[in-house]
């Protein structure tokens, strides 16, 4: 039997864009309907909330802080393979269309096809530019076209990407293929023609605790974030406003487009297996905060997750984390993985949901872009998630900790509460083996001695390990300093 699938991202859709997540308001017809036919994954986490970062832990199967990729505007490490490059070379048709965000171009990329990857669908956002005169460029950039009369799914990058996915499954349905479509939608300027432009008039999120949040009990960052919406009422910051109606707006629009892929697969590809998920999410007023940055709060960093595999209309609770996708797809195809994947295919859970993957996962900041002075510039955060509890560690600031049972909106910072301590502690040591394992380029003795972690000191040694990695699909075995021979032990004492 052929061997598809077909990896379907949004940028900046959270989890309660949905309907199928349980927000009624929301139309999204074709994902809701993928749900049912599939898994639906509760408490999935992307390793960044930022674009570039994000998407490379799912091509990559490596944490950012890994692949090289720690920021928007900077490419990945050399000798990081992609997905494409894994598959390609084991003679799978691999075919990318729509946003990459992955060779440390501007936000539109470069327009070229990286290695791996089918140039004759290649359609980064520069493609889809190169494609208008200067007006329409100009026209592509403002949200107020959306309202012209002219105004048509056509003139969508949504749209082109379609065409091409649906192109593609049609010319290559007797194949083996791994297909990717990404869409930049419904990320600003959130481009969508009637009537979709104004389906949502009028609309605001239920209001609940967190857009009360004062956050005077948050990291100092947060509240710099919040700016003037730190002291506004409640009823100012989740309000209805053209801005907020344009982007749902087109949330629908984009799961429009979706609709119009998922016909074709079931037209060309019915035993594909088919992965929905979006980069990262956006705040959209909770906390007092805007768009995304160093947090971990469900609204930017808990990303919806679909996949239709064996199971049908099934939800699963426990953690799951992009990192695992990557390993699941080479799984899928019946190929060795490679030792340097930082996750694990979920390939047993897609076909019996009560199989548990994960009892942890981790998401990770650094800064938000190169080119940005702004949004806060570098904060380094490391968090890790279980179903219950969520410990995150700002390294230039204040810390949090949520028991998301007892407070599923993320107001009650329990960093400083006895009462949590062993299982706080006990997270945080997960948190440091973690960045052990990794070889997480910023690990220090900064993140282990906290001010409410009382038998934690600094100590030069850290650790006191070298670990070496052993990546030798990539490159030859590393040579042992002592000994100038190749290592025996990747992960050993020093010698002082």
């Amino acid at each position: 039997m052929k061997k598809q699938v077909i990896l379907i991202m949004t940028d900046t859709t959270r989890k309660d864009m949905l309907g199928c997540y349980g927000n009624p308001a929301m139309k999204t017809p074709n994902l809701d309907q993928l749900a049912a036919e599939g898994v639906r994954y509760e408490n999935a986490y992307t390793c960044q909330p930022v674009c570039g970062p994000a998407r490379s832990a799912v091509f990559t199967g490596m944490f950012p802080h890994s692949n090289g990729m720690v920021t928007n505007g900077v490419a990945l490490r050399e000798n990081v393979k992609t997905l494409g490059q894994r598959l390609c070379g084991e003679g799978i048709h691999c075919a990318y269309v729509g946003k990459w965000h992955l060779d440390g171009g501007d936000y539109f990329g470069l327009g070229k096809c990286p290695d791996g990857w089918d140039s004759e669908y290649w359609y980064d956002m520069r493609c889809y530019l190169e494609e208008l005169t200067d007006q329409e460029r100009l026209r592509s950039r403002k949200k107020e076209t959306a309202y012209e009369p002219d105004m048509t799914e056509e003139f969508t990058y949504a749209h082109r990407c379609s065409n091409r996915a649906i192109d593609f499954l049609n010319r290559c349905q007797d194949q083996d293929f791994f297909l990717t479509v990404s869409y930049d939608e419904p990320h600003g300027p959130s481009l969508c023609p009637k009537p979709f432009n104004e389906m949502y008039d009028g609309y605001c999120f239920e209001d609940n605790p967190n857009f009360q949040d004062d956050l005077s009990k948050k990291p100092l960052m947060q509240q710099l974030w919040a700016g003037e919406m730190l002291h506004a009422p409640a009823g100012q910051i989740n309000r209805p406003s053209g801005d907020l109606s344009l982007f749902l707006g087109c949330n629908s629009f984009a799961d429009y487009e979706i609709g119009r892929v998922l016909r074709a697969v079931k037209d060309y590809a019915p035993d594909a297996l088919i992965i929905y998920t979006s980069d990262h999410g956006a705040m959209l007023g909770a906390h007092r905060l805007q768009m995304k940055n160093a947090a971990a709060y469900k609204e930017v960093a808990n990303i919806p997750l679909i996949i239709k595999g064996k199971a049908k209309g099934k939800t699963i609770y426990d953690p799951a984390s992009h990192i695992d996708l990557a390993p699941t797809i080479l799984d899928y195809f019946g190929l060795t993985l490679p030792k340097c994947l930082e996750g694990k295919s979920m390939m047993s859970q897609i076909a019996d949901s009560s199989r548990r993957i994960n009892d942890a996962v981790y998401t990770e900041f650094t800064r938000y872009e190169a080119d940005h002075d702004g949004f806060g510039g570098l904060q380094l955060m490391r968090a890790v998630i279980t179903k219950r509890y969520k410990l995150v560690i700002h390294l230039l600031d204040s810390d949090e900790f949520y028991d998301m049972e007892k407070d599923p909106y993320e107001v009650h910072n329990l960093i400083e509460d006895n009462d949590y301590a062993d299982v706080r502690d006990h997270l945080h040591d997960q948190l440091l083996d973690f960045m052990n394992r990794t070889r997480d380029l910023y690990r220090g003795y900064q993140w282990a001695a906290r001010s409410w972690r009382k038998d934690k000191k600094p100590v030069w040694e850290n650790d006191g390990y070298t670990r070496q990695p052993e990546n030798e699909e990539n490159e030859p075995r590393q040579l042992d300093y002592n000994t100038g021979l190749p290592m025996k032990d990747a992960v050993r004492k020093k010698k002082r």
